[in-house]
């Protein structure tokens, strides 16, 4: 009997999925609207998300990541760094790889109003002499890389390379809601050849199973949670359907077409997908999403956002992603998004001049829709229709 109840226990520890829960909050961008300084960013900067995805030139001797693409995330969750632990919020990112948060060692605006990572308060910290840069519009946020625990949810990551910046010039980045990235892709992606937060786990065996999961609520606040080493079905109806990554670099698969009202709209040869949760929208090519923006009735504000009227999103069709010969359909009420008192079209064009072929990211308007599970042992995504 005594076996049986230790066999049962060891089960059970075998099974726990770790749940960090994601808060949704203002983006960077209604952040910038609402003090009136979006205009004057566009200015100086001119975002294109294409740029998280393309392959950097190959001169470029520092690692660099483009912050212009984190404009409109919205789910944020909180881990600590160090010993004890030093609280920071964080983008879950599955479009990139490396863990970066700001230190104490940073004067600039944006870090006076952000947790700053001090390591002399840290017991466990150690350093490096590497370092890393991260770049965006007119300047770049330069830091060093060193090692400590890293705690996210109830797993204790010890011995985590993270990046801690020393300068942030650009005054966008103090209104960003969040302070710093944990990087979710592959390693081969992740600067300066860091091994990513999750490869760390599972080196270390804190995980059960080598994969995670993410559900987005539509709840304005709460109910978004990452899961660590397993899939609670609970958050998912019917069942999962699985889809072979083709490039082990971002969470990226093959779709097989893109449609509306049953006519192909784009990707009607098959083409590229990129499933990232550090993007807010769907993104594709500028002319595909022009064409989107014009058949759904969007037209630009003053803040550049493009705007629909609220009661087309009960007469407009669904926008459907056929990926690995099963329907993911996506409802106007998804992808317009109400905002105050406004509706805002979930489209976003991007500059794909140095892409060959067609690519789209499914950002956070279509894991709203559907439960994803990302499946590192076996190189595959699980989606099935959201809880």
């Amino acid at each position: 009997m005594k076996w049986l109840l230790l066999l049962g226990l060891l089960a059970l520890s075998e099974c726990i999925i770790h749940k960090v829960p994601l808060v949704r909050k203002k983006s960077l961008r209604k952040n910038l609207i609402e003090k009136g300084l979006l205009k004057d960013y566009l200015k100086t900067h001119t975002p294109n998300l294409a740029t998280k995805y393309l392959p950097k030139a190959a001169f470029d001797s520092v690692p660099t990541e483009t912050l212009e693409n984190y404009l409109d995330t919205e789910y944020f969750g909180t881990i600590g760094i160090g010993t004890p632990a030093q609280d920071f919020t964080v983008i879950f990112d599955t479009g990139s790889s490396n863990l970066w948060v700001p230190s104490v060692y940073c004067s600039s605006a944006a870090c006076s109003v952000h947790n700053k990572f001090n390591p002399e308060d840290s017991s466990t910290f150690q350093a490096t002499s590497e370092s890393l840069s991260i770049t965006y519009g007119t300047g770049s946020m330069t830091g060093f890389l060193g090692y400590d625990t890293v705690k996210v949810g109830n797993i204790e990551d010890t011995n985590q390379i993270f990046g801690l910046s020393e300068s942030e010039p650009g005054s966008f980045l103090y209104y960003a809601p969040f302070d710093g990235i944990l990087g979710l892709a592959y390693p081969s992606i992740s600067s300066s050849d860091a091994t990513p937060v999750f490869d760390n786990m599972w080196n270390e065996g804190l995980v059960s199973e080598d994969l995670f999961s993410v559900y987005l609520s539509s709840d304005d606040e709460s109910g978004s949670v990452v899961m660590f080493g397993g899939i609670d079905s609970s958050y998912y109806t019917g069942s999962l359907n699985w889809v072979p990554v083709s490039y082990e670099g971002y969470w990226q698969i093959t779709l097989d077409s893109i449609t509306m009202d049953g006519e192909t709209i784009a990707c009607a040869d098959g083409c590229q997908a990129i499933v990232d949760t550090g993007t807010s929208l769907l993104a594709g090519p500028t002319s595909a999403i022009s064409n989107i923006q014009s058949y759904i009735g969007a037209s630009e504000n003053s803040d550049g956002e493009m705007i629909v009227s609220c009661s087309s999103m009960y007469s407009l069709p669904n926008i459907v992603f056929t990926i690995n010969g099963v329907q993911y359909p996506v409802p106007a009420s998804a992808y317009i998004l109400e905002e105050d008192d406004a509706c805002i079209s979930g489209f976003e064009g991007m500059n794909l001049d140095t892409y060959t072929g067609e690519l789209w990211i499914l950002g956070d308007v279509f894991i709203r829709q559907y439960f994803t599970v990302f499946d590192r042992a076996n190189n595959q995504l699980g989606l099935a229709a959201a809880a």
